[in-house]
């Protein structure tokens, strides 16, 4: 497969190595230090697996790729909107757009049947903008299970995980699923196919919608979270009203919540994602996390009372991190 990795960070250069790896044409799509990084040195992977570095084609200039079989967005999801003209000119008649993101997806809503099919969310989906610029017809679902960060310019820690869930908004059994599958695992990644990946965006949210705003609200790790009674105890009601928002929208998972607690802990003192912007000045991406779900919350009638004050005050904590002026 001819693949473009757009925004080839953390996750996304490690998937674009694998994938070179097991002999996808790869082309990772960077800037700054780091694409320099790519291109003299390639990807060096850190990895308890084993390390390795693979030497995928590296540029900032999509058209100079131009149009392949499947486009991996490595981009935090609050810049999906502003992607369309960096994406363009890898599109061609059927490429798909496989997003990599965490929380509640803007194609959520699309390929289902009911009241709700079509319905787009605020929070994630802000005045149609993403669906404008990702069309939600190209789109593959993906639900990564991996944690990674750069530890400096080409060079990528990965710390657990190979899974990479991958899934069509319509439960269809596509071709273009199972090609990319092939090729993910061909690199040594694990990449399931599932008949419905919304029951994983909620497992892997049940995780994220805790962890991320709390790791910035009070600077620690997940398993200082963890071990922590009181915080321990607030996690435990955030996962526990995120199942019923889940629920009422026809979702039930097969992982406890005890279950879901215990493998953050395992993790050890891993910084969120979250925290590594906001401890660089950078916008946090919550509101596909948490916003959403408060959204989805009144949507389907759920009190989520606990989500709803987290909500209030990490959204504030945002807001003063993209616009400190305001402060």
């Amino acid at each position: 497969m001819r693949i473009a990795i757009l925004g080839a960070g953390a996750i996304g250069a490690y998937a674009g190595a694998a994938l070179h790896r097991g002999g996808a044409d790869v082309h990772l799509i960077a800037r700054g230090a780091h694409l320099r990084a790519l291109r003299e040195r390639g990807v060096r992977v850190l990895s308890p697996r084993g390390d390795f570095t693979a030497h995928p084609h590296a540029t900032d200039d999509p058209a100079e790729v131009g149009p392949v079989d499947a486009v991996l967005l490595g981009l935090k999801a609050q810049h999906y909107a502003d992607c369309g003209p960096m994406l363009r000119p890898l599109l061609g008649p059927a490429t798909a757009v496989v997003a990599a993101q965490n929380g509640i997806p803007w194609w959520y809503f699309h390929g289902v049947e009911g009241p709700l099919a079509g319905h787009r969310i605020e929070s994630v989906d802000p005045g149609g903008a993403v669906s404008r610029a990702i069309p939600v017809e190209r789109a593959v679902g993906c639900v990564v299970y991996a944690a990674t960060e750069i530890v400096e310019p080409g060079v990528v820690r990965h710390i657990e995980g190979t899974r990479f869930s991958l899934g069509e908004p319509d439960r269809s059994d596509s071709r273009r699923c199972r090609d990319l599958s092939e090729a993910m695992t061909a690199g040594g990644l694990r990449c399931p196919v599932e008949p419905d990946l919304r029951v994983d965006v909620w497992v892997k949210l049940m995780g994220n919608i805790v962890f991320n705003p709390l790791s910035a609200l009070t600077r620690s790790t997940m398993a200082q979270i963890c071990r922590h009674r009181s915080t321990r105890d607030l996690a435990r009601t955030m996962m526990n009203e995120t199942l019923d928002v889940a629920a009422r929208l026809g979702v039930r998972t097969d992982v406890s919540v005890e279950r879901r607690l215990a493998g953050a802990e395992r993790t050890g003192d891993h910084r969120t994602s979250t925290l590594h912007d906001l401890e660089r000045g950078r916008p946090m991406e919550l509101d596909v996390i948490l916003s959403a779900v408060v959204e989805l919350a009144d949507l389907t009638g759920a009190p989520a009372p606990t989500l709803r004050a987290v909500d209030a005050v990490a959204g504030l904590l945002n807001q003063r991190v993209s616009a400190p002026a305001l402060t």
